[in-house]
């Protein structure tokens, strides 16, 4: 089965096929569904009693809400930000979500804390939703990008516990296609990123590889003008605050996996599940990462098609790092628009459409098989480009 229906009248230009819109279709519809029942049952967002759900999403309001009041650097005191998420919800739950990322992301979190718990929850989710769509749309080329967004399995997952999935996502997939004609822009956009640093880890080799020297200066200038702006805003204590947490944020889900394995969706997280050491769990992980720097390195420099070397960038980041959650797999449609751009423009390849089937079943099966299946879904796209790099049709003219 074809994946686009091709028109002579308009070549690429052309719809899904019948079949990939009726289930993609099926599944926008599925999750709206899903997420109707889930908040009218009282269990997303706002409980039956008018209180709130606490999920991820809990602890930016809270650390929002601690900046807000003069004491931001207490958003990395554990204890503290516990009391302020128990203080957003209205009641005490067990477990904790904890705030582990830079105090630049601090100036969104006190934003969004002006707002009620409930209200911010659903303008954080449905407000960062279309940078995501915007930005598959942005890769695809046409209107089916927006199908093809909304259908991804990845994103109920976001929206469900109110992460940053979506922002990532649209920043990532952003960055890539304005990288190269507009490489200044791309860099704002990769200065931005710098909110979820591990998943930048490989931007800087491939942006070295490629020679894009102008979106290089740009995020560098981007990045210390935001980090600058957070210590004038909340203090030098709070950055103090902030690399002093990373060690416990490792040893924490890391070393003594406070979040179940299965939810770690990497190299490392496989590892543990299966019962592997943590040092064993470390040494595949870094092996993993090598393979991926090496390999985007590597096309980066090529005369491989820029689909590929974006794809490949996509995919590498999540593969280098170790820490990765289901909410974080919406950043995988940006490698698959990728693929599906050059597979309209060049055709698909034999089972490449079977091989997208696959990693979007396996994300759809996670709460049902409680296993770092998402890895195992970015590993299959993974292999996907390395079968478009190798194929001829993959160099660039």
């Amino acid at each position: 089965m074809a994946l686009y229906e091709m028109s002579p009248a308009h070549g690429a230009e052309s719809r899904l096929a019948r079949p990939v819109e009726l289930v993609c279709f099926a599944l926008v519809v599925a999750h709206a569904v899903y997420l109707a029942t889930a908040y009218f049952q009282g269990i997303w967002i706002v409980g039956p009693d008018g209180s709130g759900v606490p999920s991820d999403f809990v602890n930016v309001w809270a650390a929002g809400r601690l900046a807000l009041t003069g004491h931001a650097a207490a958003a990395y005191d554990w204890p503290v930000h516990k009391l302020a998420e128990e203080a957003a919800v209205g009641h005490a739950f067990d477990g904790y979500f904890g705030w582990h990322y830079p105090p630049t992301f601090l100036f969104v979190a006190a934003g969004l804390s002006l707002l009620s718990y409930a209200v911010a929850y659903a303008v954080w989710v449905f407000g960062t939703f279309p940078a995501y769509l915007a930005a598959i749309r942005a890769i695809i080329g046409d209107r089916s990008g927006y199908l093809l967004a909304a259908a991804f399995p990845a994103l109920l997952a976001n929206f469900i516990v109110g992460q940053n999935g979506f922002l990532t996502a649209g920043l990532i997939g952003g960055a890539l296609v304005l990288l190269e004609r507009r490489p200044i822009l791309a860099g704002v956009l990769l200065g931005l990123l710098t909110y979820k640093p591990h998943l930048g880890l490989l931007f800087p080799v491939a942006l070295v590889a490629g020679g894009y020297w102008r979106a290089i200066f740009t995020t560098a200038i981007v990045a210390a003008l935001m980090a600058a702006a957070a210590w004038l805003a909340f203090g030098s204590d709070t950055w103090q605050a902030f690399f002093g947490s990373i060690h416990h944020t490792s040893q924490a889900f890391l070393s003594d996996g406070w979040a179940d394995w299965s939810k770690l969706q990497t190299a490392f997280g496989l590892t543990r599940t299966l019962g592997g050491s943590e040092t064993f769990a470390w040494t595949v992980q870094a092996a993993v990462a090598l393979a991926a720097t090496g390999t985007v390195a590597m096309l980066w420099r090529s005369r491989a098609a820029y689909e590929i070397k974006a794809a490949a960038l996509g995919a590498g980041a999540m593969l280098a790092t170790p820490y990765l959650y289901t909410y974080d797999l919406v950043v995988l449609a940006v490698p698959l628009a990728f693929l599906f751009r050059l597979g309209r423009a060049r055709g698909f390849l034999p089972q490449e459409m079977t091989g997208i089937g696959v990693a979007a079943l396996l994300i759809l099966i996670f709460p049902f098989v409680k296993a770092p299946v998402g890895f195992a879904a970015v590993l299959v796209v993974a292999a996907l480009i390395a079968r478009r790099a190798l194929a001829r049709q993959s160099v660039a003219v």
